[in-house]
């Protein structure tokens, strides 16, 4: 028997099949766009998705002997939500994470229920991206949708709603909504009453791993999956990702390189913490059942390596093009091979944690005439590093210290920039053979809610290191005494208005 995971994400969805040795066999993917809206909207059609979702799974089981897939996982991007009306239609599109229409309601209402016990309760700090602010904008200004609503569903809950189950939402997700009290796993009701909304009207919150249904037969058969394939509550994909790079003990974290950067670290019992909280740093349900994780993130992330290539990189692009290789490799290869001594304050989007800052812009500091194209270019991902470290300073600080990364995404098949990145953060990365680590963790958690294998011997088998890269101690003191500099550069760049 095989297994599947399903990542739906806000760009695309993808459908992955596993064999019981962690053998990629067969992958699907599609795209979709997100409408963006002049007051700041960003959306997605729900049922463009979900047409996209079924799509994906028809295509890889297609590859493969009919029924042959026994038990399928789906994790998706956090935050995003559907209402749905009472025949199971969608009222509205998805209200994303990136849709800013909620900022008032993330600014003022955390002020009336109280700061402190929002996060004592959700684990998570305010901000426009998490549902609850969304559907308190919903309620204000789309009120014949809020009315009409007989539930409000993230895309795990609405994809397992069209697969012909009782939706469920694994933890990790509900988290992800600010509705969640992630301590008695629960969705709030002191939250519920004062949005006004019903826990009927949400999504069964499961623990991941959990059995959640099974497809029935009609549809298990169009699909191409097994007779009573069963459906198994991942969650979210950033957890999911996680369990996928074999982050499930404390002292690991995945670190994943896209368009953004996010490291994602495994812990045995929930932290709140003030220091925590002023990070926005939050605290939720790993993947890993009984465990809790947390993300740190920078929004420029990998996106800095493609303003660069946009910019700058013209040579290799028509290089690459000609020649069939990757531009991004050919960029890199560019890049100084030691350390610089220029310092960059990576906010060329919005800053992510700790900051949550939207405001303040980016900054190279140490140009001169000398200065190379391959200074520069190091310099940049020094900048990202240095942010991500960071983050993992401050979750050291309270009482969260991660010894060793693993890297997954796109930016883990440079073994140069995985390299720079151990160097500044001083800890060892491993590389991994983990192509979609997302799909992967769903699939792993699908294999072990059929098999009973446990999660953390699925993870040995599944999950194979391709390389480790330890810091180099030249390097690594030299970039010790840069972040010193750096911790003081945000203060000094945010007081200026530009």
């Amino acid at each position: 028997m095989y297994y599947m995971g399903i990542d739906v994400g806000s760009s695309g969805c993808k459908a992955v099949v596993f064999d019981t040795a962690g053998r990629q066999l067969v992958a699907a993917y599609r795209e979709y766009d997100v409408r963006f809206t002049p007051d700041g909207g960003a959306e997605l059609n729900s049922d463009e998705v979900m047409d996209n979702c079924f799509a994906v799974i028809a295509e890889a089981t297609s590859q493969l002997q009919p029924g042959s897939v026994r038990a399928l996982g789906i994790c998706s991007q956090g935050e995003a939500f559907t209402a749905i009306g009472h025949n199971g239609d969608a009222l509205c599109d998805a209200m994303i994470s990136s849709d800013t229409r909620s900022d008032q309601f993330a600014r003022t209402w955390p002020e009336e229920f109280g700061e402190q016990r929002l996060y004592e309760l959700t684990g998570h700090t305010a901000h426009p991206m998490f549902s609850l602010f969304k559907l308190l904008w919903l309620k204000q200004n789309r009120p014949d949708v809020w009315l009409a609503a007989k539930k409000f569903l993230c895309f795990e809950d609405l994809l397992q709603m069209r697969l012909g189950v009782d939706p469920a939402i694994g933890w990790p997700l509900a988290g992800r909504t600010m509705l969640f009290d992630v301590r008695r796993h629960t969705w709030s009701d002191q939250i519920l009453d004062r949005v006004g909304l019903a826990g009927q009207q949400l999504a069964r919150p499961l623990p991941s791993g959990s059995v959640a249904g099974t497809v029935p037969g009609e549809i298990a058969r169009r699909l191409g999956l097994a007779d009573a394939a069963l459906i198994v509550a991942a969650g979210h994909d950033q957890t999911c990702a996680a369990l996928g790079a074999a982050v499930t003990e404390p002292g690991l974290a995945m670190y994943a390189t896209g368009t953004v950067d996010c490291i994602t670290p495994a812990f045995a019992a929930p932290i709140f913490s003030d220091e925590l909280r002023r990070a926005n740093l939050c605290t939720y349900d790993h993947a890993v059942p009984g465990m809790y994780a947390t993300v740190a993130f920078s929004l420029t992330g990998g996106n800095i390596l493609k303003w660069f290539r946009d910019q700058f990189g013209g040579e290799e692009v028509a290089r690459a093009g000609a020649q069939g290789l990757d531009p991004y490799e050919l960029l890199l290869r560019s890049a100084l091979p030691r350390p610089t001594g220029l310092l960059v304050l990576p906010y060329f989007t919005a800053s992510g944690t700790p900051y949550f800052d939207t405001r303040t812009k980016g900054a190279i500091l140490g140009l001169r005439l000398t200065t190379t194209r391959g200074e520069l270019l190091r310099a940049l991902l020094e900048g990202v590093a240095m942010e991500m470290r960071l983050n993992l300073e401050i979750l050291k600080h309270a009482g969260c210290e991660v010894r060793e990364l693993r890297a997954v995404g796109g930016g883990a098949k440079s073994q140069f920039w995985t390299q720079l990145k151990a160097d500044v953060l001083g800890k060892p990365i491993t590389r991994l053979d983990v192509t979609e680590a997302g799909c992967l963790g769903a699939a792993m958690l699908a294999c072990a809610a059929d098999t009973r294998v446990p999660l953390a011997d699925l993870a040995r088998q599944w999950v194979r290191p391709v390389a480790r890269c330890d810091p180099v101690p030249e390097s690594a003191d030299w970039y010790d005494r840069q972040f010193a500099k750096y911790r003081m550069l945000y203060q000094q760049i945010s007081s200026i208005e530009v």
